[in-house]
C-alpha cells in the first residue's frame, strides 16, 4: 500500500464518500450540510497515494461551543469500508486538525457517532456530556479536542 495522502478539495470531491457511509439507503440531499459552502469552510479527503479515489473524508467549518470563538466544527467524516483500519480515517483527522490550527483554530469538536467513541479517543477528544440521538442517524456524543494554534 503507498502512503496516504491528503488535500484539501472542492466538496464535490467528497460528497459521494459521505453520502454512501453516512447516509446509506437515503436521498443524497440528505448528505448536503447547510455549512458545506459557508465562509471558513474546508473539506480534506484522504487517498492511496497517487490516486484519485477519496478514501476519506471530513468537513470542518468555523462553530463556537461554550463561547470558545477559535472552535472548529467537523462533519461528515468517513472513511471507505474497503481501507477501514487501514490509517484513513487517522489520516484525514491529523490533517483537519492541522489545517484548522493554520487558520486559528484552538479547539475541534464533532457530534460524533457512538460507535466511533474509541477511535476519537485513541486520538486524544474527550466525551463531553450525554449520548444522545440524531434522528435517522442514530446515537451519538460531543467529541471535543484542545489543539494548539498556529495562526
Amino acid at each position: 500500500m503507498s502512503a496516504i495522502r491528503t488535500a484539501v478539495v472542492p466538496v464535490s470531491e467528497v460528497f459521494r464518500l459521505r453520502r454512501d457511509v453516512l447516509r446509506p439507503g437515503l436521498p443524497a440531499a440528505s448528505a448536503e450540510f447547510a455549512e458545506d459552502t459557508l465562509p471558513g469552510t474546508f473539506h480534506l479527503a484522504a487517498y492511496e497515494g497517487a490516486g484519485t479515489r477519496v478514501l476519506g473524508c471530513v468537513t470542518l467549518f468555523p462553530d463556537p461551543l461554550d463561547g470558545d470563538t477559535t472552535a472548529y466544527r467537523f462533519r461528515g467524516m468517513a472513511s471507505d469500508p474497503v481501507v477501514r483500519g487501514l490509517g484513513y480515517g487517522a489520516a484525514v483527522l491529523a490533517a483537519a486538525e492541522r489545517e484548522a490550527a493554520e487558520r486559528g483554530a484552538g479547539l475541534l469538536w464533532c457530534n460524533g457517532r457512538t460507535g466511533a467513541r474509541g477511535f476519537y479517543e485513541r486520538h486524544g477528544y474527550a466525551v463531553r456530556g450525554e449520548e444522545f440521538v440524531i434522528e435517522g442517524v442514530g446515537p451519538h456524543y460531543v467529541f471535543i479536542r484542545k489543539i494548539p494554534s498556529r495562526a
